[in-house]
């Protein structure tokens, strides 16, 4: 098992799904208001801003030597971390369009 790569596809699937899913809630967001151009600059920073987190994650795991790169004992580690990337790639999506929607109403 090369921890590497596992972590390159979860990287790449939670970027799918923080984006299809802040597409989804931001533009349910946008048919209760009426031009309001707040949801689709919060969807372009939103999803600018995720890339360079996950990169860093992706990065830190790419530079692991090959013996470390199988070693089992990486294995805690590893589902912390994924654990953090999937609840950031399925929560951020509906907390910052709920932040963002408060930001509207307060305008």
């Amino acid at each position: 098992m090369d921890w590497r790569r596992k972590v390159s596809d979860h990287v790449a699937f939670g970027l799918l799904v923080y984006t299809g899913m802040h597409i989804f809630v931001t533009m349910t967001a946008i048919k209760g208001h009426g031009g309001s151009l707040l949801p689709y600059f919060a969807l372009v920073v939103l999803v600018a801003a995720i890339i360079p987190g996950c990169r860093l994650i992706e990065q830190r795991w790419e530079r692991l030597p090959d013996a470390q790169a199988a070693d089992p004992a990486l294995a805690p580690v590893f589902r912390r971390e994924m654990a953090l990337l999937w609840l950031a790639a399925v929560g951020l999506p509906i907390v910052l369009t709920i932040a963002f929607k408060s930001l509207a109403a307060a305008f």
